[in-house]
């Protein structure tokens, strides 16, 4: 081994020896990254692997099925074609001819079409949200019977375990129509089940010419990978295609699905939250590294610079620049290996904490499993390669200068750099391009931009931590010496004199600040923006709703009750939006509803700008105007939008109105809307006047009416998710940079001890140095939270005037608990580890 090899590792030995409790702060910072990398890794790798799951058809060796996808392809200037996919939320039906096709392919033992339709049952005196299936259907599970036969009659009715006995007679009402039905058996399986006979169950769905799925069973010996391949040739020879007119061409052909994938044909919102997920994970993942690089890097260098006259003398005493680079990314990747193992062991409690969240709170639809098999499990030790690639970046970069300079310069203090200052505004200046750019957008690139810009307004605050620093004291040294006295007056010039480690303790400060102030601040506005133009949108005195729908003759009914002034009636979809952003496709999905237009604005106002909303009907279409805005849309105008089943229709713009976050992007006809959901019946109706409750009752048999209801405001279909993962990440990351702030801060202390011992002998007493410190660490913190709170302002600024035309909104808990705990952690990084230096009459040498 060579002499310059053994010099390497024999510093770094020593060094990693010495100073364990510098090196103690970033095993810390290291741990706590690789254990976030760790469990998001985990997180994305399950919503990979996720799939939905079966059930009805665990016994069907494969399921035919309409794609439950959309496509739009576009060609991005310069670049190939580029196809965008997005599921749909609205079942796409297989036309009832491909039965007949199925029956006839080799190694078919039997063809069942299946049929599924939400459905009213009262039973026991409630009413319950139940699922109807043809009872043929039930062998695809399959599903028995624990009591009584299976129907035979169109008036008999097979129902799940608990919802009623053999025998009772229960009301039945599907999309709005009731009727009365003898309970013939009780099945196996789920509870909230309804079997008919197959042609009741058909009549029931409402779509006599095709059918909701089919499952094939196939002949003993005939394998499912054979029998897949024979099944999409026949289906393919036929000409088969889903039913509707669809946008995307080859879109339109029949799945044949085998394996976990038959779950996509039971559980439809099962596909698009995945996809979510994954795009949301990724997201903030994406964020997750690029803080860990600032924190990490912010962390590891200020270890090394409380060791920089260390160094500087290694440099003067002869030790090659090479040398010391070798011996502090020696140290610093002992520290990092042993961190990323432990992050790693303990990213995967964190990552089954984070789906426990995730189950308690409801984020993930019915039916969408996410499997963690095995092998799956060594996954955060990848990151925590990352993690030590990370760290020696960082010592890199720290001791770069030292390893530049003559030796007979390398233990002179280093005064920041002209291309640090430089760079710091030159990145200043672009996040607030950045946040200009934001207010010309709307929604998701209004965001983008927002998120961008703060990030890159943080990392110009860190270059420029220093001339920060120095501006800040000249701001505050004036009231710290007139009213702290001597310790206002040390403290004053300390912070003025060191104004390089005062920069590096206000980085991690500014970096908690604004990133937990815009994450908070930006759903809480959005959420309060919704909220107030839900109230302002709500007139309505009642609603009436019931499972499985109400008539449609409950408008005319109740419009004659006396004191009604309008009736409306509601019925929740989805569309999807293909556009294109800087020439790429992209399809969004999107929460709307349907509404019948008279009398609209008596009961719900969406705060019409231009047309007229007594022109909703079928073929037209109200845009909010924010949409309207990037659209260049306006009453007269076309627009095109998919369905929630797929279908594209070309609509005529007749209104556009302001009340978008609670009401939605797109308001249509109730009639157009109830074409291209599932379920067919209204979902609410709001009544306007002051009729007497029992004449509303009476106007609507079974119904559920509901006095002074709440608003009617519609919420993306991940909101569930994206707060949960929001609040995940928000508390991991604020834990994480607040560990940052304390390791800085201690680091910096402990580098001080041999300044206070100094001070201790000049005569100080250690209640003015304890003073001191805490104004230090005051100024500190006011300094952080203020720069931090205008780095997060100005980004939230340009999002919420585009998105929602109002000021930022943080709640009064939220920003007392923002403030806090930048507080205790400033105070906790500076005043106990300075115990040592303040200990006793005799102060110690003060070593590190």
């Amino acid at each position: 081994m060579s002499t310059p090899v053994k010099a390497t590792r024999l510093l770094a030995a020593r060094g990693a020896r010495t100073h364990r409790k510098a090196w103690a702060a970033v095993f810390a910072a290291l741990a706590l990254t690789s254990l976030l990398l760790g469990s998001f890794a985990l997180a994305l790798s399950s919503a990979g692997l996720g799939h939905a799951r079966v059930e009805r058809y665990a016994d069907a060796g494969l399921v035919v099925a309409g794609d439950q996808h959309t496509r739009f392809t576009a060609k991005p200037w310069g670049s190939d074609p580029e196809t965008a996919t997005a599921g749909l939320t609205e079942r796409v039906r297989v036309p009832r001819a491909a039965l007949g096709t199925l029956r006839d392919v080799p190694g078919v033992r039997a063809v069942v079409a299946d049929e599924v339709f939400e459905l009213g049952i009262e039973a026991g005196g409630k009413n319950t949200l139940a699922t109807g299936r043809p009872w043929p259907a039930a062998r695809l599970a399959p599903y028995g019977l624990r009591q009584g036969h299976a129907p035979r009659h169109p008036h008999e009715v097979v129902v799940g375990e608990g919802t009623a006995r053999v025998g009772d007679r229960v009301p039945v009402r599907v999309s709005g129509t009731e009727a009365t039905y003898r309970v013939t058996g009780v099945a196996e399986g789920p509870r909230a089940a309804a079997y008919f006979s197959a042609g009741e169950a058909h009549r029931l769905a409402g779509h006599p010419g095709s059918v909701a799925a089919i499952g094939v069973l196939a002949d003993s010996g005939t394998s499912t990978a054979t029998l897949r391949t024979r099944v999409r040739h026949a289906l393919d020879e036929a000409g088969l295609r889903s039913v509707g007119r669809r946008a995307d061409g080859d879109g339109a052909r029949l799945r044949v699905l085998a394996g976990n994938g038959r779950g996509a044909a039971e559980f439809l919102a099962a596909a698009p939250a995945r996809s979510g997920m994954l795009a949301l994970l990724g997201s903030v993942s994406a964020t997750v590294v690029l803080i860990a690089l600032l924190v990490v890097a912010s962390t590891v260098v200020q270890a090394l610079r409380q060791r920089g006259h260390e160094l500087g003398l290694l440099r003067a005493v002869g030790a090659t620049p090479r040398q010391v680079r070798g011996a502090v990314g020696r140290e610093v990747g002992r520290v990092a290996a042993v961190a990323g193992v432990v992050g790693a062991v303990a990213a995967v409690p964190a990552f089954l904490g984070l789906r426990a969240l995730l189950d308690a709170r409801g984020a993930l639809p019915p039916g969408l499993t996410l499997p963690l098999p095995p092998w799956l499990l060594p996954a955060p030790l990848l990151t925590a390669g990352l993690t030590l690639l990370i760290a020696r970046v960082a010592a890199l970069i720290a001791c770069a200068r030292t390893g530049k300079v003559r030796p007979a310069e390398a233990l002179r203090e280093q005064a920041p750099g002209k291309a640090r200052q430089i760079t710091g505004f030159v990145l200043l200046f672009v996040g607030v391009s950045s946040a200009g750019t934001a207010t010309l957008q709307h929604g998701e690139a209004a965001a983008a931009a927002a998120g961008a810009a703060a990030v890159v307004l943080v990392i110009g605050c860190a270059l420029l931590g220093p001339w920060i620093a120095e501006g800040a004291m000249r701001v505050l040294g004036g009231p710290l010496r007139r009213f702290g006295g001597t310790s206002g007056r040390l403290a004053a010039a300390n912070c003025a004199a060191a104004a390089p480690r005062s920069g590096a303790a206000l980085t991690p400060i500014i970096l908690v600040t604004a990133f937990i102030t815009v994450q908070l601040s930006a759903g809480a506005t959005m959420t309060h923006a919704a909220g107030d133009q839900a109230r302002q949108a709500a007139r309505a005195d009642y609603a009436l709703t019931a499972p499985g729908g109400l008539p449609a003759t409950t408008l005319s009914r109740l419009e004659a009750v006396p004191g009604v002034r309008a009736a409306t009636g509601i019925t929740r979809g989805t569309v999807v939006l293909a556009r294109r952003e800087t020439g790429s496709p992209r399809l969004d999905r999107l929460p709307v509803l349907g509404a019948t237009a008279e009398g609209l604005p008596r009961t719900l106002d969406p705060g019409v700008r231009e047309g007229d909303l007594a022109e909703l009907r079928p073929g037209t279409v109200a845009v909010g105007r924010d949409r309207a805005r990037s659209m260049d849309l306006r009453p007269g105008s076309t627009v095109t939008l998919r369905f929630g089943d797929g279908v594209e229709a070309r609509l005529r713009v007749v209104a556009t109105y302001d009340r978008e976050l609670a009401l939605g992007a797109f308001l249509f006809s109730q009639e157009q809307l109830r074409r291209h959901t599932s379920s067919p019946g209204a979902d609410r109706v709001l009544v306007a006047g002051d009729a007497e409750p029992r004449a509303l009752r009476a106007a609507a048999p079974g119904a559920r009416l509901e006095p002074n209801p709440a608003p009617e405001q519609l919420a993306p279909e991940d909101r569930a998710l994206g707060e949960v993962v929001t609040v995940a990440a928000v508390g991991a990351i604020g834990a994480f940079t607040a560990i940052a702030v304390l390791s800085t801060l201690t680091l910096i202390t402990i580098g001080r001890r041999p300044e206070l011992s100094l001070l201790r002998l000049a005569g100080a007493d250690r209640r003015q140095l304890r003073r001191m410190l805490g104004l230090e660490a005051t100024a500190t913190a006011l300094t952080g939270l203020t720069i931090g709170t205008a780095v997060a302002a100005l980004p939230l600024l340009a999002f919420t005037l585009s998105t929602t035309h109002s000021l930022p909104h943080l709640t009064p808990t939220q920003a007392a608990l923002i403030t806090l705990t930048v507080a205790a952690t400033t105070a906790t990084g500076t005043l106990p580890p300075a115990r040592r230096a303040l200990r006793g009459r005799y102060p110690g040498r003060g070593t590190h």
